[in-house]
C-alpha cells in the first residue's frame, strides 16, 4: 500500500471514529447524569421527610422498620438509605468506626464509581481534539502531496480545496464534541459535590439521632 492509499484509508476512518466518540461521550454524559440522581433525593424536603420518618422510627427503637423504609423502592437506589441499611447492620460497633466505616463505604461504592465514569468522559474530551488533528494532518499532507506531483500532473484547486476543507472540518467537529463534553464535565463535578454535601449532612443527622437511640434503654 502505498503513501496515498494509505493517507486515503485513514480519512476514511476519521468521520466514522468522530462519530463512534460523539456518541459515547454522550451515553457516557448520560449515564453519569442519571446515576447522581438515582444517588441523590430529588429536593430537600423529599430527604427532610425522609429523616423525618426515620427519626420517629428510631425513638422508638423500631430498627427493623427503619430498615424496611430504606430497602423500599422509593429508596433503595439512594445513598443514604444505603448508608443507613450498613449502619443498622453495624449497628454494635462504636460510634467513630461506624462512621469511619460508612464514610469509607460511600467514598468507595459511590464516589469511586462516579470518578471512574467521569475519567472515561475525560477521555473522551481528550480523544475528539486529537481525531480532530488528525484528520487535519491528513488533510494536509493530501494537499501537499497535490502540490508536489504539480510539475508532473499540473494541480486541480477544487482538490486542494477538498483536501483543506477535510482538514478544517475535522478539527471543528473534535471541537464541537469536546466543548460540550467539558461543559457537562463541569455540571457533573458539582453535583457530585452537592451530593457529598447532601450525604454528609443527612448522614450525620441520622447518626446523631441513632446514637441517641441506641444509647437508649
Amino acid at each position: 500500500m502505498d503513501m496515498a492509499k494509505l493517507v486515503d484509508f485513514m480519512s476514511n476512518l476519521i468521520y466514522p471514529l468522530q462519530a463512534f466518540t460523539a456518541i459515547y461521550g454522550l451515553y457516557l454524559t448520560i449515564m453519569v447524569f442519571r446515576r447522581i440522581a438515582q444517588k441523590r433525593f430529588r429536593t430537600d424536603a423529599a430527604a427532610a421527610d425522609f429523616l423525618d420518618q426515620v427519626g420517629e422510627s428510631l425513638r422508638s427503637r423500631q430498627f427493623d422498620r427503619v430498615a424496611e423504609l430504606c430497602d423500599s423502592p422509593p429508596y433503595w437506589s439512594k445513598a443514604v438509605p444505603q448508608l443507613i441499611l450498613i449502619a443498622l447492620a453495624n449497628r454494635d460497633r462504636p460510634m467513630p468506626k461506624l462512621r469511619q466505616l460508612l464514610g469509607e463505604t460511600f467514598e468507595r461504592e459511590v464516589l469511586s464509581e462516579l470518578d471512574y465514569q467521569l475519567s472515561w468522559v475525560n477521555t473522551v474530551v481528550k480523544t475528539a481534539p486529537m481525531l480532530g488533528l488528525q484528520g487535519t494532518v491528513l488533510g494536509m499532507i493530501a494537499a501537499f502531496a497535490k502540490i508536489a506531483s504539480a510539475n508532473r500532473t499540473g494541480v486541480d484547486p477544487s482538490k486542494l480545496a477538498t483536501d483543506i476543507s477535510f482538514a478544517l472540518i475535522t478539527t471543528a467537529v473534535g471541537l464541537m464534541i469536546a466543548i460540550p463534553l467539558v461543559m457537562c464535565m463541569a455540571s457533573m463535578q458539582v453535583r457530585i459535590g452537592r451530593l457529598t454535601d447532601a450525604v454528609q449532612h443527612q448522614l450525620g443527622r441520622f447518626l446523631d439521632e441513632f446514637e441517641a437511640a441506641r444509647d437508649r434503654k
